[in-house]
C-alpha cells in the first residue's frame, strides 16, 4: 500500500487537497473536494504532512493567483502507456490555449481514439498541473471535468486574463 502525504491548500474561499509521495506530487484534488477523492486514484495510507506538500502547495497557490503559468515539480503518478501519452500531450498545451479531444488523439498518433482520450483525461490525478481543463469538446463546449464545469470555466478565465 502506497504512502501519500497530504495537506489542504486554502485559497480564495476554496480548498484543494494535495497529495505527494517521497518521489513527487501524486494528486491534486478538485475545488472543495474531499480527502476521499485521493482514494479514487490510489490504494494508499494517508498522512497529514504540511512540510512534505509545501513546495507543491506554493506552486499551486502561485498558479491560482495568476503568478505562475507552468509547474516545475517532480511527479509520482502511474497509468497505462496510453494514459501517459495523453497526459504528456496535455502538458504541451500552452497556458491560456485550448484544444479538443480529437486534436489530442491526433497528437498522440491515435486519430480514432477520441473517446479513449476522454477516458484517459478523466483519470488524470493532477488537476491543473496536467492541464486537462484546457481540453474542450470538438464543438468548443466545456465538456466534463473532474473538478466540475464551474472550476474548469474559472481556470480557463484565469488563464485568459
Amino acid at each position: 500500500m502506497q504512502k501519500i502525504y497530504y495537506d489542504i491548500l486554502e485559497i480564495d474561499q476554496h480548498s484543494y487537497v494535495i497529495g505527494a509521495t517521497k518521489k513527487g506530487l501524486a494528486f491534486v484534488g478538485s475545488r472543495d473536494g474531499s480527502i476521499d477523492e485521493i482514494k479514487q486514484f490510489y490504494d494508499c495510507q494517508l498522512f497529514h504532512d504540511h512540510q512534505q506538500v509545501a513546495v507543491y502547495a506554493k506552486q499551486l497557490e502561485e498558479y491560482l493567483t495568476g503568478k505562475r503559468q507552468a509547474f516545475n515539480v517532480n511527479t509520482d503518478i502511474s497509468g497505462t502507456s496510453f494514459q501517459k501519452d495523453v497526459w504528456q500531450a496535455l502538458e504541451k498545451i500552452p497556458y491560456g490555449a485550448v484544444t479538443n479531444y480529437t486534436e489530442i488523439a491526433q497528437a498522440i498518433g491515435r486519430p480514432k481514439a477520441s473517446r479513449a482520450v476522454g477516458s484517459a483525461i478523466g483519470k488524470n490525478p493532477l488537476l491543473m498541473v496536467i492541464p486537462c481543463h484546457r481540453v474542450l469538446t470538438k464543438a468548443g463546449q466545456l465538456g466534463g471535468y473532474r473538478g466540475g464545469v464551474a472550476m474548469k470555466k474559472s481556470l480557463l478565465d484565469l488563464e485568459r486574463k
